[in-house]
């Protein structure tokens, strides 16, 4: 798995999470499958690295992973199974927004 990290941004190469800085607190990270929760960087990246293999459909207790699956869980606040559900799930579509006359949608802000 691959992560891509910007100052602002976090993708993965195995799942359509993402992380995005949060706006109006510098070093705060919100995480798709967190919704509501405001992380620092070292978590968000636990969580985009935990979200990477929830996208497995034979992930469950006993795969090899599920040690590390545990321990990521557990520094987010989460049982194993808890994350895997959640971070399973596809992250909800941003609403769009109407624009103003002229006014060009901003992509970062997911609009």
């Amino acid at each position: 798995m691959t992560l891509t990290i910007t100052g602002t941004t976090m993708t993965s190469d195995r799942t359509a999470h993402s992380a995005r800085s949060a706006p109006g607190c510098q070093h705060g990270w919100e995480v798709s499958w967190l919704p509501g929760q405001i992380l620092d960087r070292n978590t968000a990246i636990t969580a985009m690295t935990l979200a990477g293999p929830a996208a497995d459909d034979d992930l469950r207790e006993g795969h090899r992973l599920w040690p590390h699956i545990h321990s990521w869980a557990a520094e987010l606040g989460l049982t194993a199974p808890e994350a895997i559900t959640r971070a399973a799930q596809p992250p909800a579509i941003p609403r769009r927004q109407h624009h103003r006359d002229g006014e060009r949608p901003d992509p970062e802000a997911g609009q």
